[in-house]
């Protein structure tokens, strides 16, 4: 993603102090920001999913692309320095080529997730348990329906919103 940075010539950087919050889960800021050096911690709830360490990643895009609030909180483990876009969505629409390295970021992510789904589908068909129903949520990440997407579950809706 270093190939981000390059859009990002002449913008401000900004300095983070290591704990400080720079996106909070359900929260909707329509801000993204690029990594330039540092360490971020990628949280959903309290458990930490992801340190994001390569300079030009971006941060928001989720929450942008889905015009929702932000699926997850994002914090500096280390005092970082990042660029801080206010207007994501004018920024991708406007950095095409910054959209396009977006979307085979996310299309990494989607590939990732359901070839361990598909595996653990594999592995535990036919046991009886509750993770036979991971073949229902391949089924819906392959067709997904055209909604808004919420956390949490039917089941236990995310008390945060």
């Amino acid at each position: 993603m270093r190939a981000v940075l390059e859009h990002c010539i002449g913008r401000q950087e900004s300095y983070v102090a290591a704990q400080s919050l720079l996106l909070r889960e359900g929260e909707t800021t329509g801000e993204l920001f690029v990594l330039l050096e540092g360490e971020l911690e990628v949280l959903k709830g309290e458990t930490v999913v992801a340190v994001v360490t390569e300079p030009g990643a971006v941060l928001g895009e989720m929450s942008v692309l889905l015009g929702q609030p932000h699926t997850a909180t994002v914090r500096a483990a280390t005092g970082s320095t990042v660029y801080r876009i206010d207007d994501g969505d004018g920024f991708l629409r406007e950095k095409t080529e910054v959209a396009l390295l977006v979307a085979r970021v996310l299309a990494q992510r989607l590939n990732a997730a359901t070839t361990y789904l598909a595996d653990i589908k594999r592995q535990y068909a036919g046991h009886g348990t509750h993770l036979e129903m991971v073949g229902e949520v391949l089924e819906t990440l392959v067709n997904l329906p055209d909604s808004k997407a919420s956390p949490g579950s039917d089941r236990q809706p995310d008390p945060r919103l």
